[in-house]
């Protein structure tokens, strides 16, 4: 009888949530301005010939080398920053080794790194979600080939510093160190301009989140380029579609609809943070473009509460540490003016609610 490997039958399955999302998607940390309309000009005149055509990757990944000041042989294009995971928990990683996940954070480290057949340890964030280096430090071995973190942190808003970053990558050399920088562009602090000096410290970047492109599928795994070498190897040469490299370079050309939107998004972080303040819901200050907080035993009351104004939040109940959290996406100013007034009214009512039954 034809049976997988071991390491995928034991893995746990991970569907998010995307059924019928109907109404503001607050839920997934998307962009919900849409896309630069140079990406919507340039998806217009795209022709059957370059649809016939097996896409070439590399020259957008030269453009987009020169506009993060790196040489084209230091970045990877990928199908997203999934497939970056992929790529280094497949090129680095065997049955024995182990992989250092601080938590909680984004599902797809421990799911793609277990895949290999690699232990995955878990390390708890400190307190108030605060970046762990100690418990990090202590956590290394011989054994240790990846460590993942997200910074900032996906579901906290967290962040790490980056001369912790740096210490935890100098302790580690035999260790490929992932800094997934997926909100970057809402926080504006890196450790891109390291990967010259860190012959293990590799940087990813996204489309989904400030470009608005989630649906293409574009991502950017930088890092030492003999190390990106090694990972070309084990990437498809056609990994990225040939809308997605088309869009690409409007996507990075047009500053001006990135900067506005994460100012807006900014703007509204510190609206959605104000209003948890004052209203006394506990909250971890975030630099993503998500808030993340803490609603107790009515978290999915809230919810679906919130469902029934078409507004679509995601409850992070599930998640390490996050018992009766909510994490609230952030949207453009005209959303949010309607978002806080709902929240303002539904946790009104679920307090005068909580009274009476007191």
């Amino acid at each position: 009888m034809l049976k997988p490997r071991p390491a995928i039958r034991n893995l746990k399955e991970y569907r998010p949530p995307l059924a019928g999302r109907t109404g503001l998607r607050l839920d997934f940390n998307e962009n919900t301005q849409g896309v630069s309309t140079r990406v919507l000009e340039k998806l217009r005149t795209i022709d059957a010939e370059q649809l016939t055509r097996y896409p070439e990757r590399e020259p957008v990944e030269t453009l987009i080398a020169g506009f993060l000041q790196l040489e084209p042989e230091q970045l990877l294009l990928t199908n997203g920053v999934d497939e970056a995971i992929q790529l280094l928990c497949h090129t680095y990683l065997d049955t024995g080794d182990r992989a250092l996940v601080v938590v909680p954070t984004f599902a797809m480290y421990e799911l793609l790194a277990a895949s290999t057949g690699a232990e995955v340890i878990p390390v708890p964030a400190g307190s108030n979600f605060c970046f762990p280096l100690e418990s990090l430090l202590h956590s290394l071995d011989s054994r240790t080939r990846l460590i993942a973190i997200a910074n900032p942190n996906n579901p906290t808003g967290a962040v790490a510093p980056s001369d912790q970053l740096l210490l935890l990558a100098r302790a580690a050399p035999q260790a490929a160190i992932l800094i997934d920088e997926a909100y970057f562009e809402f926080f504006g602090q890196t450790v891109l301009n390291e990967i010259a000096n860190l012959p293990n410290l590799f940087v990813a970047r996204t489309f989904s989140k400030a470009y608005g492109m989630a649906g293409l599928r574009a991502g950017i795994l930088a890092g030492p380029a003999t190390q990106i070498r090694l990972l070309r190897k084990a990437a498809s040469p056609y990994n990225v579609n040939a809308i997605a490299l088309a869009c690409l370079p409007e996507a990075m050309r047009d500053h001006q609809f990135v900067d506005r939107y994460v100012a807006e998004v900014r703007h509204g972080r510190a609206r959605l943070q104000n209003l948890l303040a004052d209203l006394g819901i506990p909250y971890w200050p975030s630099q993503a473009n998500f808030v993340l907080a803490q609603f107790g035993g009515c978290a999915s009351q809230f919810v679906a509460a919130m469902a029934q104004h078409n507004i679509l939040v995601r409850d992070r109940s599930c998640d390490y540490g996050c018992a009766g959290c909510v994490r609230i996406t952030l949207g453009t100013t005209e959303q949010m003016d309607r978002v806080l007034a709902v929240m303002k009214s539904i946790l009104n009512e679920l307090r005068n609610r909580e009274r009476a039954l007191a």
